[in-house]
């Protein structure tokens, strides 16, 4: 089966993740998608193929004989897809032999643009799969499950030449805890690979360092007729909170290595309101200076507002890779071998965000994060093509080959 196929069958699992849920997996319905790859996954011949309780699915295939004192490899994605647009009722649009050209995406009104997204030029003449504009496609990260799972299916049809291989597929990933549950020794990998990036031939190995900030501010709500002197307005005091940090600090001004405060949410009445940010970057010490300089706006506020009138809690979401991949570089190397056998130029970038390969680096597992194929992840817009995927595949198959030769 191509990665395509099993792709268009898996985008019709409902499997959006939900924030603030106290179970594993956060949705049930993510146990859906769960299953069905532990059917395939036995039916192909992955007779470990199993499936916990909190959604996690494991599976393995023994090396060849006379390899196995090889590395053991493992290959990771993730089932949900995130709660920022809907990942239900997907119906994907495949469009053949795509003439470069913008696509009106269904009956949505929204169309594709050549303008918004200047890459599409260079996907003429391959077989372009996008959304009807009502919701998510879910190439992130369903595209790269299908990749996982075609080149195991090679690997076996075929009789590839490799060391252990380690198959993870992991709930959560959207809402940061996708690797917290991940049983490493029941895993058994020594290395492994996120497929869960975008282009095609993407190697990442860095990523931001990250925290999150709540803002709680008290104030004093009175009529206004009668105001003067002891309204205190509690969302004027996280007004003046933000109006303290950077400007040019925020993700709509920032690329690259560019680290940001991000305004995700406001809320609230004069006597009490909230907000919460993301803080990132990817420098270490840079990031402990942006989490000082939002206690140091919060002292500021409460020196103007009276002590106690805004309280801050920064909670730690996941540190940047790159200090946990160095040691271990091949990895990365080989990544990029894989690609240019298969024809793709590698593409070192930074992850702008966050990873599963993030937190499981940190616990133990070098994992690098490689491309899926995809492009505007997250949102109606979102697209991959047939052609892609394959390389995609052909990329693990040339990495789990390589670590054979080690």
């Amino acid at each position: 089966m191509k990665a395509y196929e099993r792709f268009l069958k898996y985008v019709s699992v409902w499997t959006t993740s939900e924030e603030g849920s106290d179970t594993t997996p956060s949705a049930a319905r993510e146990l859906d998608l769960a299953r069905m790859l532990v059917e395939e996954m036995k039916a192909m011949g992955v007779e470990d193929a199993v499936m916990e309780e909190n959604g996690y699915v494991y599976g393995s295939i023994p090396a060849t004989a006379g390899l196995e004192r090889k590395p053991v490899v493992g290959l990771i994605a993730h089932l949900d897809t995130t709660e920022s647009c809907s990942g239900k009722d997907v119906k994907p649009q495949l469009i053949r032999n795509y003439d470069g050209t913008d696509i009106k995406l269904g009956n949505s009104g929204k169309i594709l643009q050549v303008k918004d997204f200047p890459h599409l030029k260079t996907l003429k003449g391959q077989t372009l799969i996008t959304t009807d504009g009502t919701t998510l496609l879910g190439a992130d990260d369903k595209a790269g499950i299908a990749e996982i799972m075609t080149a195991a299916e090679h690997l076996l049809e075929r009789k590839i030449p490799h060391g252990k291989i380690c198959l993870g597929f992991t709930p959560d990933e959207e809402i940061g805890s996708g690797a917290e549950e991940l049983d490493l020794e029941k895993f058994g990998a020594q290395y492994a690979y996120t497929v869960d990036g975008d282009t095609e031939g993407e190697i990442q190995f860095e990523n931001f360092n990250a925290s999150g900030a709540t803002l709680t501010a008290h104030g004093v709500s009175v009529h206004t007729g009668d105001a003067k002197g002891i309204m205190v307005n509690a969302q004027q005091i996280l007004i003046d909170l933000h109006n303290m940090l950077p400007e040019k600090e925020r993700p709509e001004h920032t690329e690259g290595y560019e680290g940001f405060y991000h305004l995700m949410s406001i809320k609230g009445d004069v006597a009490e309101a909230e907000s919460k940010y993301l803080i990132r970057d990817f420098d270490d010490g840079g990031f402990e200076n942006r989490e000082n300089e939002m206690r140091n706006a919060v002292a500021k506020v409460n020196e103007k507002y009276g002590e106690g009138c805004l309280e801050l809690e920064i909670t730690p979401s996941y540190r940047n890779m790159r200090t946990k991949i160095e040691p271990c570089m091949q990895l990365v190397e080989y990544a990029k071998e894989a690609g240019l056998k298969a024809g793709v130029a590698p593409l070192i970038v930074p992850i702008r965000g966050g990873t599963d390969g993030a937190q499981l680096s940190y616990r133990g597992l070098p994992c690098p994060n490689l491309g899926t194929g995809g492009h505007a992840f997250h949102g109606p817009y979102e697209h991959i093509t047939v052609e892609a995927m394959d390389k995609v595949v052909e990329i693990l198959e040339n990495i789990l080959e390589k670590f054979a030769e080690e």
